[in-house]
């Protein structure tokens, strides 16, 4: 840094020397100054952004980018690797798999582990046609057919919205994009990933109809004993319906801000000249040698990605009040949506698809005595604890071992799936 430094000051004082002996010998009228100072390109800028489509491209990868409308009117974005250019498999039958990222997050986080590692290039390269969910209201998902994201009522839904409405519509649109007359699709899903997943199948039973194996990875639904200090500390306030809870919904959490955001880019990407500090800053969050190096600064360039402030209020109801049910609006507004003065219960005992459990023993958020509790209300479930027994939370989406953990096992499932019905 001080080599920089000093080589940058040599370069300043050589430039106002030249800039000295120059000026002796030019006339003032030789010079449009107007010109000269009103440069319309001569200012900072940064560079735009990479998407979802832009990553898996740079591997090699045929990626689309799809605009999906659901139901009541928002437009999700999501993305697809329709085939693998290693197999060249694009006419032959390809097993769809829909991928749906966790709470203020989004596509991006399932790609950043690269092409070795990560389940979307893994499952490409294994001859699946994989999709890339973002629920409304991310960095992706930010439009609506006649609401923008300035007014209230655009952040108005919680996640119930996002399985009720956004999964059921990428489902159905995966499946007649595909083209290969499936009825059915895999599903992976991480944090709120499998809290939708959970929603949409108990509350549109028909969906169930529509997953050959879906796998949860680190499941949120009861949330009576997370350790998670922070959620543990803010809960008593936003968990129910105060003041607090009124001034704190309805509204975009950290609102976008495109410049921002690429300033995060432009410091954590690759090949830019500040990503050593991104990295340093990743590296005192993340002290263990855990996490992919690589992964974490993109992580930061990408993240947040956005999410309306009542999803997180749902959460915190969910760990107040100890049960899996829909948003409490309070009690006039539950007797006019619900008839009933409190929310109703989800019944997850409904959901008779394939559902695979996947948990960790340290992780703060989906307690192994909430994830048990709520395996025991599933009709079809299969439990699979994590042998590692530091794994936590973010691990299972930038682990290490990701791979030999989670990864392989998954497409292992899918493909024995697919050759015992095929």
């Amino acid at each position: 840094m001080k080599n920089r430094f000093l080589l940058a000051l040599i370069f300043l004082v050589v430039a106002v020397l030249i800039s000295q002996s120059t000026a002796a010998n030019i006339r003032s009228g030789d010079f449009d100054f107007y010109k000269l100072y009103n440069d319309p390109e001569a200012h900072i800028s940064l560079k735009g952004r990479r998407t979802t489509s832009d990553r898996m491209a740079a591997h090699g990868y045929p990626a689309e980018h799809h605009h999906i409308v659901t139901e009541d009117g928002y437009i999700v974005g999501v993305f697809r690797i329709p085939y693998s250019h290693k197999l060249q498999n694009q006419n032959e039958y390809r097993p769809i798999v829909l991928i749906q990222h966790g709470l203020t997050s989004c596509s991006d986080a399932w790609v950043l582990n690269g092409p070795d590692d990560g389940l979307p290039y893994l499952l490409a390269d294994a001859g699946y046609d994989v999709w890339l969910g973002n629920a409304r209201g991310n960095t992706y998902s930010r439009n609506h057919t006649s609401l923008s994201t300035e007014h209230p009522y655009f952040w108005r839904f919680s996640w119930h919205e996002i399985g009720h409405y956004d999964i059921a519509a990428m489902i159905d649109y995966a499946l007649k994009t595909n083209g290969q007359g499936q009825k059915a699709i895999h599903y992976v899903g991480h944090s709120q990933g499998t809290t939708v997943f959970f929603t949409l199948m108990s509350t549109r039973p028909e969906y169930n109809e529509k997953i050959k194996t879906a796998h949860m990875y680190a499941p949120i639904a009861i949330m009576t004993n997370l350790e998670n200090a922070f959620v543990r500390a803010v809960a008593p306030y936003l968990g129910q319906r105060n003041a607090y809870s009124l001034l704190f919904s309805c509204q975009e959490f950290i609102p976008n801000n495109n410049f921002s955001l690429a300033l995060l880019f432009n410091f954590c990407e690759p090949d830019q000249m500040l990503r050593p500090s991104c990295e340093k800053v990743m590296e005192n969050i993340y002290a263990k040698d855990r996490k992919n190096k690589t992964a974490l600064p993109e992580g930061l360039a990408t993240h947040p990605g956005g999410c309306s402030t009542n999803q997180m209020i749902h959460y915190l109801q969910e760990q107040q009040s100890g049960h899996f049910r829909q948003y409490d609006h309070g009690t006039a507004k539950n007797l006019e949506i619900y008839g009933s003065e409190t929310p109703p219960y989800y019944p997850v005992e409904e959901i008779t698809s394939k559902v695979y459990l996947w948990y960790g023993l340290n992780d703060n958020l989906a307690a192994v005595e909430d994830v048990l509790a709520l395996a025991d209300r599933l009709p079809n479930r299969e439990l699979r604890l994590i042998e590692d027994p530091l794994w936590d939370h973010i691990d299972f989406a930038i682990n290490m071992e990701a791979r030999k953990y989670l990864n392989d096992p998954v497409i292992e499932i899918m493909q024995e799936f697919e050759n015992d019905n095929n």
